[in-house]
């Protein structure tokens, strides 16, 4: 990346897979026996596949991994012994520290009290019909009825960005440059690199792409509150708002708002992503759902259990403590493997299998606790919206046989690289 500034959207997203991939095994298998045989162990064990640390800038910390179910929510529940602030010395440093996922106690708690408000469902609920319904099936899929054919993959790479971006309060009618945005915000997440080579061009490309950002959201914010900041968008209920008993000004607006964008649209893609390969490789559920939509959501739940974006959350120990019969040193990393939590037999009947008709437990593909993802809502909205959309406009849908079936792979972000399918 020689220019931050020049990446394409879909570059971006291909750099971010990529880097992020690790190793192609197995994952299920291995994560099957690590809950059976070693539940807790005392290394990094997402390095050992080739994933890239974004939490510190020390990787050498001592590093700790878990596997079950209730190990992993033990940690993630309990803010006061586990703690995220180190993600503000990795990953934070592009957004000047100021990252929701880096901060812990108080100032977590303010700063998420001042963002929630525009995630609640009632806000949500109003953009559906009025924004999100019309978005995907006029300017998404109804251009793509008549091909008969199509990749997934590219349909749901443009449509979360698209609705996240109008949420927050980018204009409308500015569709490229919101691309040029959303780009800009995903070369942010490949900054941390695992080649040394390639670290500190990543890093620089990261910085650069940081301040593009800034500039663009700062664009936006003023020309928000130049019009009178009236809107149900975030940026208008920012600059309405008051944090810390005042009123936020510019560069603070911008500095949180942009801290939000490298995950707005890109955890979505992939989900649905997953979600239709899921449902594709089961025709007969498939139709199920196609006849009764009230399983659309049971459907979405299951696949985030069964195969959950990010396969595992970091935390770092802030004292001497003892789990599952391990001490773990102060300023120790904890990787709790969401995705074998997720799949643990104790837990969950028929763990591996896709069962959208099991009884709903929690399960951690958006984190749990207090740092569980703060747009959670608005992602399942959009993922309800965009399939029950595929299923009224796209009969008889089904992958294409002239291409190789679809895989779920990515050894830290998981989803499909193309999702290839026929419609009558």
């Amino acid at each position: 990346m020689n220019n931050a500034k020049n990446v394409t959207l879909e570059d971006a997203f291909a750099g971010v897979a990529d880097n992020y991939r690790g190793e192609d095994v197995d994952l299920n298998a291995i994560y099957r026996e690590m809950r059976k045989n070693s539940p807790i162990i005392a290394e990094n064990f997402m390095g050992k596949l080739g994933v890239p640390n974004i939490a510190g800038l020390d990787a050498n910390r001592p590093t700790y991994t878990v596997f079950k179910y209730k190990d992993v929510m033990n940690v993630l529940r309990d803010a006061t012994h586990y703690t995220s602030g180190f993600i503000a010395e990795g990953l934070g440093a592009f957004f000047d520290g100021l990252i929701l996922t880096g901060m812990d106690g108080e100032a977590h708690k303010k700063a998420r009290g001042l963002l929630q408000p525009i995630f609640m469902p009632d806000v949500v609920n109003t953009w559906r019909d009025s924004k999100m319904d019309p978005i995907v099936r006029n300017e998404y899929l109804l251009p793509m009825v008549s091909e008969k054919k199509a990749d997934l993959m590219e349909f749901a790479l443009y449509f979360p960005i698209r609705l996240i971006y109008a949420l927050i309060g980018f204009p409308d009618d500015k569709p490229e440059k919101v691309k040029q945005y959303a780009a800009w915000a995903l070369a942010i997440l490949a900054g941390p690199q695992v080649d040394a080579e390639r670290a500190a061009l990543a890093r620089k490309a990261a910085m650069e792409a940081a301040k593009a950002l800034y500039d663009a959201v700062m664009e936006a914010v003023v020309e928000v509150r130049r019009n009178g900041a009236e809107g149900n968008d975030l940026i208008s209920r920012l600059i309405r708002a008051e944090y810390e008993g005042r009123k936020l000004d510019d560069h603070e607006i911008t500095t949180f708002v942009r801290s939000l964008l490298p995950a707005a649209g890109e955890t979505t893609t992939r989900t649905f992503g997953s979600l239709m390969v899921l449902l594709l490789e089961r025709p007969e559920l498939l139709e199920r759902i196609r006849n009764d939509r009230s399983l659309v959501g049971k459907a979405i739940d299951e696949a985030i259990r069964f195969e959950p974006v990010a396969t595992f959350k970091v935390r770092q120990a802030a004292e001497d403590i003892e789990l599952a019969g391990m001490p773990i040193p102060k300023g120790a990393m904890v990787q709790c493997i969401v995705s074998s939590a997720n799949r643990d037999e104790e837990v969950f009947e028929n763990s591996e299998t896709f069962d959208i008709d099991r009884k709903l437990k929690p399960s951690f593909g958006f984190g749990f606790g207090p740092h569980m993802c703060i747009g959670q809502f608005i992602a399942k909205t959009e993922l309800q919206v965009a399939l029950n959309a595929v299923l009224d406009l796209l009969p008889n849908i089904r992958l294409d046989p002239d291409f190789p079936a679809p895989r779920i792979t990515g050894a830290q972000l998981r989803g499909p690289h193309s999702v290839r399918v026929i419609w009558d």
